[in-house]
């Protein structure tokens, strides 16, 4: 039987699917390090979008071993006009070697540095290699069950892909055995007659013709044994069997007051798309809760989050009063994984600090798995005090303070890293 294996992986023109994974897991270091720089110089809208990716040479030159003279070699070569064992030969000024001088040269070569793009799929796989929700736990199965494909033995029914071909062949072994052990055995029986025979006879009997007449029907019906039939292919059969789904929901709070200018709602914009992009990369079974706020709260849609204009006084705690609404009326503490990240200018409502404070330490933090905090000016404001209070009682509550759009990624790499969260 031949077997023809076809690859239908998607792959370009002149693109080796192989040769490329290999590629970015060997140069994994070099080429994490230039997404991160990619990303400080991106605006919010093409934060997610391919990337080219340049390594220096440096990088990516391997090793190689050449055949030498052997020994040692204190002889000048013949030609050698200029210089003499022991001269001390200057270091060339310039106009070879790699290059990169503001001055043409004449002489000299170099090798450009290696560029190829990175798809949008292995920027982001990248991008968010590292980072987990913390404290996810799996509380039960859900509503909306999630299924796990597992082995469930052989079939007789299947698909090409699914064949199991030593299973297969070992089923038509022994079909072919069990249909031609009873006819091998009668033939061996009737050859041995039949040689008796011969050593009594001449061969030209009745007996002995009619021994060979037979023998010759056993012998064509072990051979109408086909060595293959439908009865013996096996299928591997896969099964789907739920499996406790990990339900989780993310609340996006955002400040949009009148004191949120729009660089400051640029880079809270900046870090939650961050994390949009983060959960729906990496938590299917996930829901997002966008909330905005001014003086009054509101549970908006995403297109609405992240474009609209609304702004207006400062009453932090309008949101986490809907914050802690939404949560008692949708999703029980005992079902769901819970997670909020707030982010604001801390420039609060002078009477409000104290409540906002209540509100978490009482409501809402023993409720939720981890609660974030960005803060996007550096100086301390009225909420940030505040919050700070809470942290001694509530490990699983972070605060950080960004200024600058370069310093959104380090910090949600330290708010969201897999190992980086002591609770």
């Amino acid at each position: 039987m031949t077997l023809h294996i076809i690859d239908r992986r998607l792959a370009g023109k002149n693109k080796s699917v192989g040769n490329r994974e290999r590629f970015v897991r060997r140069y994994k270091a070099q080429i994490a390090e230039a997404v991160r720089k990619a990303v400080s110089s991106r605006d919010i809208r093409h934060i997610d979008q391919a990337e080219n990716i340049t390594i220096p040479k440096k990088d990516i030159q391997e090793p190689v071993f050449r055949h030498g003279q052997g020994g040692i070699r204190d002889v000048v070569l013949p030609g050698n006009r200029d210089h003499v064992r022991g001269d001390r030969i200057a270091r060339p000024q310039g106009g070879s070697g790699a290059g990169g001088g503001s001055q043409a040269s004449d002489s000299g070569e170099s090798q450009d540095d290696f560029t190829f793009t990175l798809t949008k799929e292995e920027f982001m796989e990248l991008f968010f290699e590292d980072l987990a929700l913390p404290r996810l736990l799996r509380n039960h199965i859900g509503n909306t069950l999630q299924y796990k494909t597992r082995r469930a033995g052989y079939s007789h029914d299947g698909t090409p892909n699914n064949l199991a071909v030593v299973r297969t062949m070992r089923g038509a072994l022994g079909r072919r055995i069990a249909l031609s052990k009873a006819p091998n055995r009668e033939l061996r029986e009737l050859e041995a007659e039949l040689e008796s025979l011969l050593a009594q006879d001449d061969g030209t009997s009745e007996a002995i013709a009619e021994l060979q007449r037979q023998i010759e029907a056993l012998q064509e019906r072990i051979r109408r044994v086909p060595f293959l039939e439908p009865l013996d292919l096996r299928f591997r059969n896969r099964a789907k069997v739920p499996v406790p789904s990990s339900q989780a929901v993310m609340f996006c709070v955002m400040d949009v007051s009148g004191s949120m200018d729009q660089e400051r709602k640029d880079l809270a914009k900046r870090f939650f798309i961050l994390l949009y992009l983060f959960l729906t990369r990496h938590y299917e079974k996930i829901e997002i809760v966008f909330i905005r706020h001014h003086t009054q709260a509101a549970e908006v849609s995403e297109d609405e989050f992240f474009h609209s204009t609304e702004s207006g006084g400062t009453v932090v705690s309008s949101a986490l009063v809907l914050l802690d609404q939404i949560i008692r009326a949708r999703y029980p503490v005992h079902d769901w994984n819970i997670y909020v990240a707030q982010a604001s200018d801390g420039d609060n409502f002078s009477d409000d600090g104290g409540k906002c404070r209540a509100l978490l330490a009482e409501k809402i933090l023993p409720l939720v798995r981890y609660y974030a905090y960005l803060q996007v000016v550096q100086e301390e404001q009225n909420l940030w005090e505040e919050y700070t209070r809470l942290q001694a009682d509530f490990a699983h509550f972070a605060m950080r303070k960004v200024s600058d759009a370069s310093e959104i990624y380090p910090v949600f790499r330290d708010l969201f890293k897999k190992d980086g969260v002591s609770i």
